[in-house]
């Protein structure tokens, strides 16, 4: 409980600092801030402070001194705007670090109900793919339940509220391990791990650890890469996994940025996907976002996730809502007795 305070309490410090140097950047410098940029721009700045080329902003942020982090960064825009502008070019991407707490119990039910001795990864939506780790991470519930590679150096903790405890059962091994996204991410790139080191808060030291951790799992087996229209590639994705191993398809908070046509049309190819073999899709996703999946009678925008698993077999679908959870996969209650 008192961790949880601490955490919360460093998070509600970082986004301080970040929502002064926001506003002073809408206030002192608006021409370098185009219209849905900000992110980007903020990312920017903090990728210079990191690199060793913005000390005074990098002191700032390390302090968690707003005021400081403000007047630096207008000093940094003023002096490299054109280094500015140029990585605000690049997509921001604040939440790529991969959910084993809330995903390792997913894809391992999905696996026991199908009986698969092996799966095949398929993450949609996340351009890094760290999701697909998943099971090479060491995930530890405060209800004493441990879960994946205790050896592993990505340690990820989770409180349990309510509900059943999460099964224990073991994830198969992975057969394949495949990222579909209009821009995928090569994680063996120094630059990309340094960009999306830069998209997170300043000065939240544990989850760059546990990012760089990630980044190294997957670079030492990266990832089938697809480059196109997450829906209209599903099939050829699906088709990636070798035969006797169980394609399940990952989706976390990722569909909101898709239009409700497309989620719809997400889950019709899925069922036609499945006209051959089985496919399972687990999906964290916002109340009410994952089409097929239940939401206990919860209503949208209510603060917490829904942890869905889709199974799609001879062309039809069949979904259910296997728990909540909350803080990104912080915490969670499973609500799937058996």
């Amino acid at each position: 409980m008192i961790a949880d305070v601490d955490h919360r309490r460093d998070t509600h410090r970082r986004a301080t600092v970040q929502a002064h140097v926001a506003a002073a950047l809408r206030a002192s410098a608006p021409a370098a801030v185009p219209a849905g940029r900000e992110a980007a721009v903020l990312a920017a700045l903090h990728h210079l402070a990191l690199a060793g080329r913005a000390p005074e902003l990098a002191a700032a942020y390390e302090e968690g001194d707003a005021a400081a982090a403000a007047e630096a960064a207008l000093d940094v825009l003023e002096r490299m705007a054109a280094d500015v502008a140029e990585l605000a070019r690049r997509r921001p991407l604040p939440d790529e670090t991969g959910h084993p707490a809330v995903l390792y119990p997913l894809i391992a039910e999905a696996a026991h109900r199908s009986g698969a001795g092996a799966v095949g990864l398929v993450d949609v939506g996340r351009p890094a793919g760290l999701n697909l780790t998943v099971d090479r991470a060491a995930v530890a519930y405060d209800d004493g339940r441990t879960l994946g590679d205790p050896a592993s150096p990505v340690q990820v903790a989770a409180a349990i509220v309510g509900g059943w405890a999460v099964p224990d059962r073991p994830m198969p091994p992975v057969a394949a391990r495949i990222v579909v996204d209009r821009a995928p991410l090569d994680v063996t790139d120094p630059d990309v791990a340094g960009w999306l080191r830069a998209c997170l808060p300043p000065g939240d030291h544990d989850r760059a650890a546990r990012l760089a951790a990630e980044i190294a799992l997957a670079a030492a087996d990266p990832p089938e890469r697809m480059v196109g229209n997450p829906v209209d590639l599903l099939a050829a994705a699906v088709a990636l996994v070798p035969d006797g191993a169980l394609p399940v398809v990952v989706t976390t908070w990722a569909l909101s940025r898709f239009t409700r046509e497309r989620r719809r049309l997400l889950l019709q190819r899925l069922a036609a996907a499945s006209a051959e073999r089985e496919i399972a899709w687990v999906t964290v996703e916002g109340v009410g976002v994952a089409p097929e999946v239940p939401t206990f009678g919860d209503r949208p925008a209510s603060g917490h996730s829904i942890l869905g698993l889709v199974r799609a077999a001879g062309g039809r679908v069949r979904g259910e809502g296997l728990g909540r959870c909350w803080l990104r996969g912080r915490m969670l209650a499973w609500l799937a007795s058996g």
